[in-house]
């Protein structure tokens, strides 16, 4: 049984990759800043549902934290780069600890999990990387200046190590989502005239779902996808092509 390892699984799209690759067959190292009720809810519904699942635990904001997942991610055979932080603040108003903050945990922690995870990969000679993107790649948000660019800078990354890892059975891709409707966004979309505002920018005119995002990792993550690699994929209703 192959092992898939999902940073930020305890809720929203991360928790909805968990499922269906737990129904894909793979065991399933769930990933929270701590040991939540929702984690370990999430832990039990993959074992009823007949699925292997286990809890791994770190603020990935914290460099030193991340480093002690490196157990966990050892013997991933996926390994799938979903956590993120993202802060709503004009640009001239950034911190250094919210820019920090964002950069630890959507770019160099990513970077630190994918190093301890290859190794094993290149053994086993299959591996797959997936980082979980933004549309904001192509449309950044005039707020989320810093967010926009460590996604931007973890899809560089991907490309990179696409082309380094392809001869070793190891694809390398970046599912890049646009409006889902998780717990992070329904405070904002609570407010009719901006939730009008953002589903007339979506051309198919209606929001995501986490399992819209689910079904391209699953893809990705099979035999059937051993021939895509390098690429970022939008599942954003063609809102990244206006």
């Amino acid at each position: 049984m192959k092992t898939a390892f999902i940073t930020g699984s305890s809720r929203g799209i991360g928790r909805a990759i968990a499922l269906r690759l737990a129904r894909d067959g793979f065991k399933i190292i769930l990933h929270g800043v701590s040991e939540s009720a929702k984690i370990r809810e999430l832990k039990s519904t993959v074992e009823k549902n007949g699925g292997t699942a286990e809890i791994a635990t770190a603020d990935l904001c914290d460099l030193e934290a991340t480093s002690r997942l490196v157990k966990a991610a050892a013997n991933a055979d996926v390994l799938v780069l979903n956590a993120s932080v993202q802060y709503r603040t004009p640009w001239q108003n950034i911190t250094p600890e919210e820019c920090y903050s964002q950069l630890n945990c959507n770019f160099v922690s990513s970077m630190m999990l994918i190093q301890t995870a290859v190794p094993h990969m290149k053994e086993a000679g299959w591996g797959r990387i997936i980082t979980i993107g933004s549309v904001q790649e192509a449309k950044p948000h005039p707020d989320m200046l810093v967010y926009s660019a460590s996604k931007a800078a973890q899809t560089n990354m991907m490309k990179s190590l696409s082309l380094q890892l392809s001869k070793d059975g190891i694809t390398v891709n970046n599912v890049a989502p646009g409006v889902i409707y998780t717990d992070r966004n329904i405070e904002a979309l609570s407010d009719p005239d901006y939730a009008k505002k953002v589903t007339d920018s979506i051309p198919v005119g209606f929001y995501g779902k986490p399992e819209d995002c689910a079904g391209i990792v699953s893809l990705l993550c099979s035999d059937e996808g051993r021939y895509i690699t390098g690429q970022s994929i939008y599942v954003d209703g063609g809102k990244s092509i206006l």
